[in-house]
């Protein structure tokens, strides 16, 4: 059985423990308030966007762009394959950055005719380069700070590596929000872009004016709307890390609680026993007294 003074450095360390995981808790609550609202605010935008793109591809169909093709003709087994892995920089976020990694490593495995590998985030780099993957490119300063200019920029890169033929589609496995507090991991083709969706979309856009000419504002939209894909997959990404992070510090606060409350109970209980023995001696040895 532990004695006293090994119990209270316990209930400290514990306590020490608790305050870390409390400001962790305060901060992931506060920058998921902050991600949320930036998706928010860029919905419409990004909406506009497609409103766009649909308006060009209904009303001037026989025009197109580089980013959109279609893959049918390809068996599944013969395609190239790129794909995107959004992890965070750092754990203490639950079983966030497993389940990703986890339907990573399961599409990886699947037959193709190769495939790219390309990584967001620090646990996911570790985790890919400790397994022998090859990644072909690492976004750095991308997880913990995802922003339209580091979108735009990486859907560059990517738009540039489809047009050279790198790969015949690209997926972006990340996690999303099925749930004000439900998180699951996720598949989502990026490129290219099926027309198909944007012809289906409803709306009278025949008064839209596009200047110079639609091939203009096709061509300058649609590296935008790959750019807000994958910003919006950035985003709904960190707004699962900073959750997963809240809900893992609450757990361990919550531990932290539980185990100061019987650590408590067992040190009042050694105490209230040595002091138990204490006057036991104590009467012990005046009774001894009192019959010298």
């Amino acid at each position: 059985m532990a004695n006293l003074s090994e119990i209270q450095e316990r209930i400290s360390s514990i306590k020490d423990t608790m305050k870390i995981t409390n400001a962790m808790y305060m901060i992931s609550t506060n920058k998921l308030r902050k991600a949320k609202q930036a998706l928010e605010n860029t919905e419409p935008y990004f909406n506009r966007l497609d409103n766009i793109i649909s308006s060009v591809l209904t009303h001037a169909p026989h025009i197109s762009h580089n980013v959109f093709g279609d893959t049918a003709h390809i068996a599944p087994e013969n395609r190239k394959k790129g794909f995107m892995v959004i992890t965070a920089d750092k754990g203490l976020a639950g079983a966030y950055n497993h389940n990703v990694l986890k339907l990573a490593e399961q599409e990886l495995a699947q037959p193709m005719n190769g495939s790219s590998l390309y990584v967001v985030g620090m646990v996911g780099e570790n985790y890919f380069r400790a397994r022998g993957y090859n990644i072909d490119e690492m976004f750095h300063y991308t997880a913990q700070n995802p922003s339209l200019g580091r979108a735009r920029k990486i859907a560059a890169t990517m738009i540039d590596k489809f047009k050279a033929k790198e790969f015949d589609e690209l997926f972006i496995i990340y996690t999303r929000m099925a749930g004000s507090n439900e998180m699951v991991p996720a598949i989502t083709r990026i490129l290219p872009l099926s027309r198909e969706d944007y012809e289906d979309e409803s709306g009278d856009y025949s008064s839209v004016p596009m200047f110079p000419s639609p091939e203009a504002v096709l061509s300058s939209v649609a590296p935008l709307c790959v750019a807000g894909y994958i910003y919006s997959t950035l985003v709904e990404a960190y707004c699962c890390e900073q959750n997963s992070r809240v809900n893992a510090m609450q757990a361990a606060t919550d531990a932290g609680s539980d185990m100061l409350r019987e650590l408590s109970i067992q040190y009042n209980r050694i105490r209230q026993a040595k002091i138990t023995q204490e006057i036991t001696e104590v009467v012990g040895g005046a009774k001894a007294l009192k019959k010298k």
